[in-house]
């Protein structure tokens, strides 16, 4: 079993990483700031202009190290992967699994059923902590239309069907998004989800969190030995790596949104950390996305039982063991995929 090791996130401009024994050397104007053993590390998330040299790739592609390396805002560019520790017969069986529509339909249906039950449980809590009867109301009865809509979800037998679903789901969640937030700052008002860019400071903190739950989903797919580009719900596309984004469905709500909304509501992060982009995008400033890589990490740190291996984890190794159930149906060894549903 895969060991629940930390990643290193660099966000400092112009940093340069480099092999220094066995371990990587965060250095900053020639001078070494952090020494961190490569043994202790997962994934290295480099944001903005950072460099790397080649020994370090080397020693990290070698040891099973992911370098992922992100514009300053969160977005993914590129990253560093080494050979894959899976047989090529179960890549085999993904590529073909993939071109079979219903094959694809079979897995994606659970994880889009599992997204929306997870969603799902984010509003009923929101509907208990509510001190408020009139967003306690629409937070219940959007919550009985989610219900249905995972019904909808487990019953459809094409993806074209089920992303139609998935789109609906998604703008009924969003929709009571605002209710889920505590408080009458107008700095932190929900309105509509805005991905490429963002547009509002809610919306910039999400994607920030979903490109960091991204580099984590690629790992734990390299690592279980599939080929994180091959999706079954995302279809192929240059550059996107579509099983990542696969897996990482049923965990946004619990690895993202709600430590977004944790941010807001304890006013762990405030409106003064974000600026505007002449662009219109809205991005943070490197304090506040160092809180939120921190609170991230130890929300990893968490203890969980996991509902389907019915043995305690830590929230961290969640996308891992998924990675590892999905090579599991794919080898035959499960009949279906079973998908983390969050209690």
């Amino acid at each position: 079993m895969k060991r629940h090791l930390n990643t290193l996130f660099v966000m400092t401009e112009g940093a340069y990483l480099a092999k220094d024994g066995e371990a990587v050397a965060v250095r900053v104007e020639r001078q070494t700031r952090l020494r961190v053993p490569l043994l202790n590390l997962d994934g290295i998330v480099c944001f903005g202009r950072i460099s790397c040299s080649p020994p370090l790739m080397a020693a990290c592609a070698q040891s099973g190290i992911t370098i992922s390396f992100m514009s300053e805002y969160g977005r993914f560019r590129a990253a560093v992967v080494g050979f894959s520790p899976g047989n090529v017969l179960l890549r085999r069986e993904q590529y073909r699994r993939a071109d079979n529509a219903a094959g694809s339909a079979a897995i994606a249906r659970n994880m889009v059923a599992a997204k929306i039950a997870n969603c799902r449980a984010i509003v009923l809590r929101g509907a208990r902590e509510s001190k408020a009867d009139e967003s306690r109301n629409e937070l219940e009865m959007v919550a009985r239309i989610m219900a249905r809509q995972i019904e909808d979800a487990r019953a459809v037998t094409t993806l074209e069907r089920l992303r139609g679903i998935e789109g609906e789901a998604a703008n009924t969640y969003f929709g009571v998004f605002n209710h889920l937030i505590h408080g009458e700052d107008e700095a932190f008002q929900f309105t509509v989800r805005s991905r490429r860019p963002p547009l509002d400071r809610i919306n910039a903190l999400l994607s920030f969190l979903y490109s960091v739950l991204a580099h984590d989903a690629r790992s734990a797919c390299e690592a279980a030995g599939l080929d994180a580009a091959v999706g079954f719900l995302h279809r192929d596309r240059p550059g996107r790596p579509g099983l990542a984004l696969d897996l990482m469905e049923e965990f946004r709500p619990l690895l993202a949104d709600r430590i977004a909304l944790s941010l807001i509501n304890r006013r762990q992060v405030s409106a003064a950390g974000f600026r505007q982009t002449e662009s219109g995008a809205v991005v943070m400033d490197d304090q506040t996305r160092k809180t939120v890589l921190v609170t991230y990490q130890k929300r990893k740190q968490d203890t969980v039982m996991h509902p389907f291996l019915d043995e305690k984890t830590s929230v961290g190794l969640l996308i891992h063991l998924q990675a590892r159930l999905l090579a599991r149906h794919l080898r035959g060894d499960l009949d279906a995929y079973p998908p983390f549903l969050w209690k």
